[in-house]
């Protein structure tokens, strides 16, 4: 999960209402935009890339949280790192670290959809480390050989060759 990631959904605009810290001014969108997209930032003043870059931080330790809740879960049957991050993973680290720079929510899942993105999330990281959910195409334990490896064991034979041509 990447900041330009997270510009595309769920945008600059909310990241900035919950990233800037309350005693200061919200950071502009554009100016947000900016920072997520690494773009260029020279038509604000020096206080407002203070203040954006303060924001940026907070968001960035909300994707460092969600990536390790994601690679706790993963880590149980999945090598890592990913070697491709499928896009499911992405979208529950986008509703890991949205849940995370919403602070505490008190709503339910059912009137609030931060809270029920989140919560889906872990069921399926849930699901995902129990070996009940693939990951898709991108899975590592689909396309790796080695965790590929089926083998099957019959029991062994009761009449061999030589004993059946006794039979015919």
């Amino acid at each position: 999960m990447t900041p330009a990631q997270l510009a595309e959904k769920p945008g600059a605009r909310e990241l900035a209402q919950v990233a800037t810290r309350t005693r200061d001014a919200i950071v502009p969108d554009a100016l947000m935009d900016a920072t997520l997209r690494g773009s260029d930032r020279s038509a604000w003043t020096v206080a407002q890339l203070a203040t954006a870059d303060e924001a940026l931080a907070r968001i960035m330790e909300a994707i460092q949280g969600a990536q390790g809740i994601i690679d706790g879960f993963l880590a149980r049957t999945r090598p890592l790192p990913l070697p491709k991050v499928p896009s499911v993973v992405t979208v529950w680290a986008r509703a890991i670290t949205r849940y995370q720079l919403h602070g505490d929510r008190s709503a339910s899942e059912t009137d609030d959809p931060i809270v029920r993105d989140y919560k889906d999330a872990l069921k399926f990281l849930q699901l995902t480390a129990d070996g009940k959910f693939s990951l898709g195409l991108d899975d590592p334990v689909l396309t790796d050989p080695q965790l590929l490896d089926v083998r099957f064991k019959d029991d062994e034979r009761v009449f061999d060759r030589a004993q059946m041509r006794h039979f015919r």
